[in-house]
């Protein structure tokens, strides 16, 4: 039955007002006093009809609304608009405060005219109070999260921008939050760990599993680096939608370095321990020799063998004294190398004559490959032997009886690589870093007999480094053997053999003639070097300072400079570049050639960034000097 049609009965609508409990039902008059008043608005306001109907709705308003007249805005709102639509505080008869929801309608006659005003009031307390409560708890957190100073908590986007920052933060990573957010976190990142992708793979990682969490370096606003523990943290909604990311760094430099300390402490603990067996094996048989010697009469056959003993067992003391003076040397960056022109194939026949004994006692196989034409480097041989024999010793300790020892010399592109394989323990993949670091045994144990001081392998790199190559280690693991590879930049000769042959062919090498200035700040060292080139017929010119050298080149227009680094004053690289701009636009090209006892690669960076063409190390052996004069490009040291 279709009722669509069937007007409303007026005394069920009345009763459906007046009986409503949820909502405060009332008409205003057009000047607003209350009219009519349901059953809702009793509970609510605590109004019986016949206290309130007449009086003027104001009076459900605090003294602050009705001082500035909100209750006749309101009024004037819905009569100009139809509506007006408010939520706020509202007072009860007996003064207590609650939170309504209102809505005001204008209603018009047939003609326009206002006849009055219909309201609906709301009890919204207990949902405003639950909201204030969330807000201040949130605040709360806020200050919690932004007062703490231990840790670096802050949000991240999707993307990894940086959209919070509290004051651990700001105190860890030197960022302001001003200056941070909406900048992606990444930079906190070393470039290496950018271009390895690993801020992206950290949140990848956070979003897959719940929460992605490692210790690593991470970046301070000025470039520093600390060590960090992170906890990134993926952030969901009631509904499982991605909000971002929450972070949390924690700085544990100071931890990490009192554990380094305490390795770095345990290490040298078993050093001093390792040295004193070291030193002992061959005390204990030189003195018992002395003591054999006492009583063996002249010409008696046990003397020859007791004495090479001596001398074997006097050289292994010597060597592990000059290890140990070579250690003290790195420790004050003042282990240093002179260059001469080395052929590979010597160092690797040298090396192999120094450990034959030990390769001969533990009954090892060697293979040796060196290049049929002669291999040259630019380093100190005694350094290279030392290097090489090192490697070779270490090969022969950790390989067991019986075992293969290779070893190989060759060139390859602008490198001279020597090579040393074994058939030996190999090295874990944990130590594979640390193989090279000082008083690390990475081998045995320290009751082994195979154990070492723990000082060669490091020696052995750091003589590499000063030679401007690198040494280089590989292992399968354990029981696997090893591969050690060192690579030096190839040298030409340049008659080398020839110049050195004799002191008159050195001497008198054939060469046009030069103007040198020599700049050096050391008197002997400028004076030695000035009679020298004077010797091999050049016009030399010497300046003990780089302002003195400025002044003497516009006057002698020298071809040649050669030029000190370290200085006082004005050193030597600014002092390259100055001879640069004064030498700018003439038509002979000014050679600039560093002569230093600085001879890493930063060094020789800087040189080139300064204009030099080459760069020698201290002493300068005769035929760099020589080759540096006549085709400074085949010169380097």
């Amino acid at each position: 039955m279709d009722n669509s049609n069937n007007p409303i009965d007026p005394e069920l609508f009345k009763l459906m007002v007046e009986q409503t409990k949820d909502y405060g039902l009332f008409m205003l008059d057009p000047l607003g006093h209350v009219v009519t008043w349901n059953l809702g608005a009793q509970l609510i306001k605590g109004y019986f009809p016949d206290e309130i109907i007449g009086s003027h709705f104001s009076r459900f308003y605090t003294r602050e609304a009705i001082d500035r007249g909100w209750p006749q805005y309101e009024l004037k709102v819905a009569a100009a608009e139809g509506r007006f639509e408010d939520e706020g505080w509202r007072l009860r008869k007996d003064g207590s405060r609650f939170w309504a929801s209102v809505v005001i309608t204008a209603l018009r006659g047939g003609n326009g005219e206002l006849l009055g005003f219909s309201k609906i009031t709301r009890d919204l307390t207990e949902r405003k109070m639950n909201e204030e409560a969330l807000r201040q708890s949130e605040e709360r957190f806020r200050l919690l999260i932004e007062g703490v100073t231990d840790y670096a908590i802050y949000m991240l986007s999707e993307e990894g921008i940086i959209t919070s920052w509290n004051t651990g933060a700001e105190r860890i990573k030197g960022y302001a939050r001003e200056e941070i957010l909406g900048k992606h976190f990444s930079r906190f990142y070393r470039q290496e760990d950018i271009d390895a992708g690993k801020p992206w793979h950290e949140l990848q990682t956070a979003k897959q599993v719940g929460r992605a969490e490692e210790e690593g370096w991470r970046l301070r606003k000025n470039g520093e680096a600390f060590w960090a523990r992170v906890v990134v943290s993926a952030l969901y909604d009631g509904e499982g939608r991605s909000r971002g990311f929450a972070k949390v760094t924690q700085d544990l430099t100071e931890r990490r370095h009192m554990q380094d300390l305490e390795k770095a402490a345990q290490n040298i603990h078993e050093f001093i321990a390792t040295l004193a067996h070291e030193l002992r094996n061959p005390l204990a048989p030189i003195r018992a020799a002395a003591q054999t010697l006492q009583w063996l009469p002249e010409g008696d056959p046990r003397l020859a063998p007791m004495i090479d003993m001596l001398d074997r067992q006097s050289r292994h003391m010597t060597h592990i004294i000059d290890d140990l003076i070579d250690v003290t040397r790195i420790g004050r960056g003042m282990l240093s190398v002179e260059h001469t022109f080395v052929d590979i194939a010597d160092i690797v026949r040298q090396s192999l004559e120094a450990t034959a004994t030990a390769i001969e006692e533990r009954e090892h196989t060697v293979e040796i490959d060196t290049a049929v034409e002669p291999v040259f480097v630019s380093g100190d041989h005694h350094r290279l032997n030392q290097l090489v024999t090192n490697l070779l010793s270490n090969a022969a300790r950790y390989t067991a009886h019986g075992g293969r020892i290779s070893i190989s010399g060759r060139a390859e592109g602008g490198n001279a690589i020597i090579e040393v394989r074994d058939t030996g323990k190999g090295i874990e993949a944990d130590m594979m870093g640390r193989i090279f670091d000082m008083f690390v045994q990475g081998r045995g144990s320290l009751e082994s007999a195979e154990r070492g001081l723990g000082i060669g392998l490091a020696l052995a790199r750091k003589i590499a480094e000063l030679h401007g190559g690198a040494l280089e280690v590989f292992s399968d693991g354990k029981g696997k053997g090893s591969t050690f590879t060192l690579r030096l930049p190839r040298a030409e000769y340049v008659q080398a053999s020839a110049v050195s042959a004799s002191p008159e062919a050195a001497g008198r090498p054939v060469q046009p003639r030069r103007r040198v200035l020599i700049v050096d700040d050391n008197a002997d060292a400028a004076e030695s070097l000035h009679h020298l080139l004077q010797t091999l017929g050049h016009e030399t010119y010497v300046a003990s300072s780089g302002a003195v050298a400025l002044e003497m080149v516009a006057h002698y227009r020298p071809e040649i400079v050669l030029l000190d680094i370290g200085m006082p004053g004005m050193d030597g690289y600014e002092t390259a570049r100055r001879l640069r701009q004064l030498n700018a636009g003439t038509p002979t090209q000014l050679r600039i050639v560093a002569i230093s006892g600085w001879g890493q690669e930063p060094d020789r960076a800087k040189s080139r960034e300064a204009g030099l063409d080459l760069h020698l190390l201290k002493p300068v052996e005769l035929p760099q000097l020589i080759a540096a004069l006549a085709e400074p490009d085949r010169a380097e040291g």
